[in-house]
């Protein structure tokens, strides 16, 4: 059975989308979300963000950011990253927004797993299909998002080759933990 995976950010801009690209080019059936407001991307200081709905097409974030300060947004990879985002799929999308259902959803912080377990629970539904949640906390800079993408697509492996993914989660966070040097949350919910 092919599992489906979600991988949650705060803007489906940066981290779950390169865990996106990494995990589809590994034949994986994936998905990415954000859980924020709107999507926010850096702009010329931190007080100053570029912020846009979700659905707004990564075409259009693209050419916003070209017109404002195309140097800028070159220097700084977000011209590279919405390039990147564009192959993969047209728009971010909202997490809270999504009626699909997942075996296992990766979260990329904290407050973003927080913020996946209480939408997850506070939805109606008879199917008592249990997800797996699991949260890989992974800074929010291009370099570290490469690292993330690789410690989730390894996990992702080992769950794949796993028998009875519920006999062998925990050792799998383990060997993860021990492999990549990051601590890992966990919890079932059910749809």
């Amino acid at each position: 059975m092919a599992l489906s995976i979600a991988v949650v950010c705060s803007s489906n801009q940066n981290r779950s989308m390169e865990a996106h690209l990494v995990l589809s080019k590994k034949g994986f059936n994936v998905s990415s979300f954000g859980t924020g407001s709107h999507v926010r991307i850096p702009g010329a200081s931190a007080s100053q963000p570029n912020v846009f709905p979700f659905g707004t097409p990564y075409d259009d974030m693209y050419r916003t950011l070209v017109n404002r300060d195309k140097e800028l947004y070159t220097r700084n990879g977000m011209l590279y990253m919405l390039d990147r985002n564009r192959r993969i799929k047209s728009s971010p999308e909202r997490f809270q927004d999504c009626a699909t259902t997942f075996d296992v959803v990766f979260t990329c912080e904290e407050r973003i797993y927080d913020a996946v377990v209480e939408d997850i629970e506070s939805r109606t539904s008879a199917l008592a299909r249990p997800v797996h949640i699991i949260n890989i906390d992974i800074p929010d800079n291009h370099e570290d998002a490469m690292l993330g993408a690789i410690a989730i697509c390894d996990f992702c492996e080992m769950l794949r080759d796993s028998d009875d993914i519920d006999e062998d989660l925990e050792r799998i966070i383990e060997a993860a933990e021990s492999d990549h040097g990051r601590t890992m949350l966990h919890t079932v919910a059910f749809y």
